[in-house]
């Protein structure tokens, strides 16, 4: 009995200073959103006026929000699977492949998860630079353009954003499944050999069946993260334009906070937690399988 409150006590020595922390600096001030969504002040005024979910109502008919949601969605989509699919083909070769080199290619395709948004976003708009950037003047070479192309117009500035993201994003999760396909018995594919199965029927029954539980972690957690990122690059890159072409909801939130709109910027925060956690939950509920065991 002595052994067992000591045991017990000690655990909760051990995970109470993280507990109060967590409570003190994560549930504490998400709930303060909430509240502060609720009500109607300015960014630097200590003033507040109740105002229920008129916010919210206000978010409904506002079209720059609207707007930005839908390009937050489409980053969100649109890098997780282009970044998924890339890393998975990569890993998949770099591990059943025999290529010289793999280590290089390795610290290679790394490199760029190690580097800043910030450096990241400044290359980039180098490359798309319309005057002397690399992307126009290599087309230069073998067409001859009267008008630059405008790769952060706002025709192209979405797309121009999601590659940034994948090539800074393709590295640490190819990485990642190099170990979990490394892991894998090597006499499960000479069996599919000895059965006929060619590579890519050995990739989609074999390889991703077992390698599922980090595909799935791994894939929510990035879900999450490109919302972050996809604000960090905007930022970075465009601030939101030309004309809100690529504002996010969270480049919006800061703005309105900007502009004095406290209580509205908080309500836009409540939207994108709701919206993360709701994600979360879909992705979680779509992606569970059996566990597979070899």
């Amino acid at each position: 009995m002595r052994t067992d409150k000591s045991r017990k006590r000690f655990v909760f020595l051990c995970v109470a200073p993280a507990t109060i922390l967590f409570f003190l600096f994560m549930i504490l001030p998400t709930l303060n959103v909430f509240r502060m969504s609720l009500y109607e002040r300015g960014a630097y005024s200590p003033n507040e006026t109740f105002v229920g979910l008129k916010n919210f109502q206000h978010l409904l008919r506002d079209a720059q929000f609207i707007r930005s949601m839908q390009n937050m969605i489409l980053l969100v989509v649109v890098v997780t699977i282009v970044t998924f699919a890339f890393a998975l083909v990569f890993a998949a070769i770099l591990t059943r492949e025999k290529i010289k080199g793999q280590n290089f290619f390795r610290i290679i395709f790394y490199i760029p998860n190690i580097l800043s948004v910030v450096v990241i976003s400044g290359i980039f708009s180098a490359i798309y630079k319309p005057e002397n950037g690399m992307l126009n003047s290599i087309i230069g070479l073998f067409h001859n353009m009267s008008d630059p192309i405008l790769w952060k117009g706002e025709k192209l500035v979405i797309p121009s954003i999601i590659i940034a993201m994948v090539w800074q994003a393709i590295g640490y999760y190819m990485v990642m499944y190099m170990a979990s396909m490394s892991a894998v018995p090597i006499s499960l594919y000479e069996s599919a050999n000895l059965d006929g199965a060619g590579r890519l029927t050995q990739f989609f029954q074999i390889t991703i069946p077992l390698i599922w539980t980090n595909i799935r972690t791994t894939l929510t957690f990035f879900i999450i993260s490109t919302i972050n990122m996809a604000f960090l690059f905007v930022k970075a890159m465009t601030s939101g334009g030309p004309n809100g072409a690529s504002d996010v909801a969270l480049n919006y939130m800061y703005s309105q906070k900007d502009a004095g709109l406290y209580g509205y910027s908080m309500a836009i925060g409540v939207v994108i937690f709701l919206f993360s956690f709701a994600l979360s939950a879909c992705v979680n509920k779509v992606t569970n399988r059996d566990t597979l065991e070899f």
